[in-house]
């Protein structure tokens, strides 16, 4: 399986926080950015490192820096993971997939892709919700275009339709989520989920 779901306190709390309807925008927010935190932490813990030789106070010590790392944020919702992953990468570089989904169909409709380079970095897609997986999977396909080889997906809650789907498109990708839930509703919504992820981080309810 090509999922991970992280079990640790803090991230149970920020999930709750985000799952609560009473949760206002920039509580939301923050939430949001805290819980990404544990993700990035576990996410990043293959990245390949660079040993070097720093000064310490006392003496020359070896030292570790990461390798080159690429956030890709899905608009509009992977904003809300953002600003954690450059906290905790300050030299990563960024690249915006624009994907909004059919109501109909729950297909993926593109209108946007700006990227940089993406060959030999370790790729972090963000998008919070993998319910269908249509959008993630159009996210990963885009990155692998500008030259990713090595995927890792950031997601704050999945369903078992999506993983499914990202298994079977792109079973090189691994997820990292805070949440596998339950299953997908009529209308392609994540039950029990936290509802539209974009809508609550931007108060557009």
């Amino acid at each position: 399986m090509n999922l991970t779901v992280i079990d640790h306190p803090l991230t149970r709390h920020y999930l709750t926080v985000l799952r609560d309807v009473s949760t206002e925008p920039e509580e939301f927010r923050a939430a949001a950015r805290r819980l990404t935190y544990t993700l990035v932490m576990e996410a990043t813990s293959r990245v390949p490192l660079v040993q070097t030789r720093i000064e310490s106070p006392l003496e020359t010590t070896t030292g570790y820096e990461l390798g080159d790392v690429v956030a890709v944020a899905v608009l509009r919702a992977g904003l809300g993971m953002l600003e954690a992953v450059q906290d905790l990468i300050p030299h990563v570089k960024v690249g915006f997939a624009g994907v909004q989904r059919d109501e109909e169909t729950a297909e993926p409709m593109e209108y946007y892709a700006k990227m940089p380079k993406l060959e030999n970095s370790t790729v972090l897609v963000l998008e919070p919700m993998l319910a269908t997986g249509g959008s993630l999977s159009w996210a990963c396909a885009k990155a692998k275009e500008f030259g990713a080889t090595k995927i890792t997906a950031l997601c704050v809650v999945t369903a078992p339709d999506g993983v499914t789907r990202m298994y079977e498109d792109h079973p090189d990708v691994h997820i990292v989520a805070a949440a596998h839930d339950r299953q997908l509703n009529d209308r392609y919504y994540i039950v029990p989920g936290l509802g539209d992820m974009g809508d609550r981080l931007f108060g557009t309810v």
